[in-house]
């Protein structure tokens, strides 16, 4: 298992340029924009716009903060993410444009490469324990409230991250609601991690 704080994440630029991401994992490790099999981000959103397009990468976002987004995604009715949305998943090689629903935004993206991984994304809300990993994926959990893991001891605070490799589990603990968001991630070819 493997802990990760906001403090060791990478900053970089958005492909289009047009504002900041974090990245908090990817892989391979030291994958590009261009070469990954997945990666998770997060990102702040502060104008109107089209979304970067990545060429064969399925996309989920999930909005952390703010009122919300609207997306239209390759022409579709426009969908809007809030916060306690549910994540929403779509094709990420596919002309989206993004609309404020008021102030800035900041959100959590999952991509994953089409014919390589597959990932899924959940919110999990718990107020004494939880089991996280899983045996058929690897497994990062993102941290939204604050909690523990249950044998160390260990805080964790908001956007910590555990990486769990398939069949890795351990339990988080709380003394009060708590949410975090749990992605599974399937290789669809032989790797490891």
């Amino acid at each position: 298992m493997q802990v990760l704080h906001p403090a060791d994440y990478k900053r970089m630029p958005w492909k289009n340029g047009k504002g900041e991401t974090v990245e908090i994992a990817v892989f391979p490790p030291n994958a590009t924009v261009e070469d990954f099999d997945w990666r998770i981000s997060t990102a702040t959103v502060v104008s109107d716009g089209p979304f970067s397009m990545f060429d064969g990468i399925d996309r989920t976002l999930t909005v952390l903060t703010g009122e919300g987004i609207e997306l239209t995604v390759s022409g579709s009715a426009p969908v809007i993410c809030y916060p306690d949305s549910d994540p929403y998943t779509f094709p990420a090689d596919v002309t989206t444009i993004a609309r404020l629903v008021d102030a800035p935004i900041s959100d959590l993206n999952v991509m994953s490469r089409r014919g390589h991984c597959a990932h899924r994304v959940l919110r999990r809300t718990f107020d004494r324990e939880l089991e996280v990993g899983s045996d058929t994926s690897e497994t990062l959990v993102i941290v939204i409230s604050s909690c523990q893991l249950k044998y160390t001891g260990e805080a964790l605070e908001y956007l910590d991250a555990i990486r769990l490799k398939v069949g890795e589990k351990t339990d988080l603990r709380a003394s009060k609601s708590t949410s975090v968001f749990t992605i599974e991630l399937m290789l669809s070819r032989t790797s490891s991690s």
